[in-house]
């Protein structure tokens, strides 16, 4: 599909995309803390921008929001079995007709856990109306949106771990992958990491948990403690890193983020905390913190000395890791129609 471009993050944009957590979801054990954590992340967009909330129970949701100005939701009622919208919302380009939204599959990170409803999210929310623009079915492809990133000149960067795990799109090989995310995205060119993790991540290494781009050619990536198990894994990700050029063969400019405290939950297993999970809106980057005074103020004053046109805000996402996602993941951007591609 020639044309067409996959939309950058920081583009203006015409809403955020939430889905509440409920009694049906694995939240379930921890409703109370969790819904007070989206409160805070819907407090923050609605401030910014309109806000779409998917949810089986609108009611509920619009009492507990009833704080916010009621003409900046969008509550639709739709089943959800999860809530990391990042992964099953619509993947946005712009094209030479204007917004096309694509929908692909979501198989939950690889048929790991319950995905029946939210497979079905972006499509549901098309039939009632929700999304301004037009949606295209690529569902013959399994695609999550953590899983890739954007630096709006062409370039898309994801991890070889992920692509290329046999639970997704199994009978393709990596040129095939490469052709697929050129052909229906417009990219110019697929950066592959082959290195970096973060511990306690169970979607098979989501770039969005390790390198983030930013305006002016810019990567903001995570880095680990010296004494971690997976310090060794992080400088051969920055190596790499460093060796990559975008679609016009400059190189980008690497901007380390510090590491978060080691955390660990009631069973002793790492909680995957990474400031590279952040979300951009339109005047804001939303960047999630985790209870460490000092290196939550250190990853503010780095992403605000990036996003120089936006402001820095921390949201305390301590609960969400506990189901091994932050804020990125929790959210999908809608973008706002401002011109075509001639």
């Amino acid at each position: 599909m020639t044309g067409r471009t996959f939309i950058a993050e920081w583009e203006p944009q015409q809403a955020v995309m939430i889905a509440w957590p409920h009694a049906g979801t694995d939240w379930a054990s921890m409703l109370g803390r969790v819904q007070e954590c989206y409160r805070r992340i819907a407090s923050a967009i609605a401030e910014d921008e309109p806000l779409i909330i998917v949810t089986p129970e609108p009611d509920v949701v619009r009492q507990q929001l009833a704080h916010i100005d009621n003409s900046r939701l969008t509550i639709v009622q739709c089943d959800t079995d999860d809530t990391w919208t990042r992964d099953y919302g619509p993947l946005a380009t712009l094209t030479t007709d204007g917004i096309k939204l694509l929908d692909f599959t979501f198989n939950a990170w690889g048929m790991k856990f319950a995905a029946s409803h939210d497979n079905l999210v972006t499509n549901n929310l098309a039939k009632q109306g929700i999304f301004p623009y037009s949606i295209e079915n690529h569902r013959d492809m399994v695609l999550e949106g953590g899983s890739i990133e954007c630096d709006g000149n062409g370039t898309i960067m994801t991890t070889a771990e992920c692509l290329l795990s046999p639970n997704r799109n199994a009978a393709w090989n990596k040129i095939r992958i490469e052709q697929e995310l050129c052909h229906r995205l417009g990219a110019r060119q697929i950066l592959w990491l082959e290195h970096g993790f973060v511990p306690g991540d169970d979607t098979d290494s989501h770039i969005d948990t390790i390198a983030r781009f930013a305006p002016g050619g810019v990567i903001l990536h995570t880095t680990a403690h010296e004494s971690s198990k997976e310090y060794a894994e992080m400088q051969l990700m920055i190596k790499q890193l460093a060796s990559f050029t975008d679609a016009d063969g400059n190189p980008y400019r690497l901007v380390a983020l510090p590491a978060p405290p080691v955390l660990t939950d009631e069973d002793g297993q790492r909680m995957p905390a990474t400031y590279a999970n952040f979300l951009i809106t339109n005047h804001s980057v939303l960047v999630p913190t985790y209870g460490n005074p000092e290196t939550d103020a250190e990853a503010l004053r780095i992403i605000q000395g990036v996003f120089t046109d936006r402001k820095a805000i921390g949201i305390d996402c301590l609960p969400l890791i506990e189901q091994h996602g932050s804020l990125h993941c929790a959210t999908m951007q809608i973008p706002r129609q401002l011109h075509n591609i001639k």
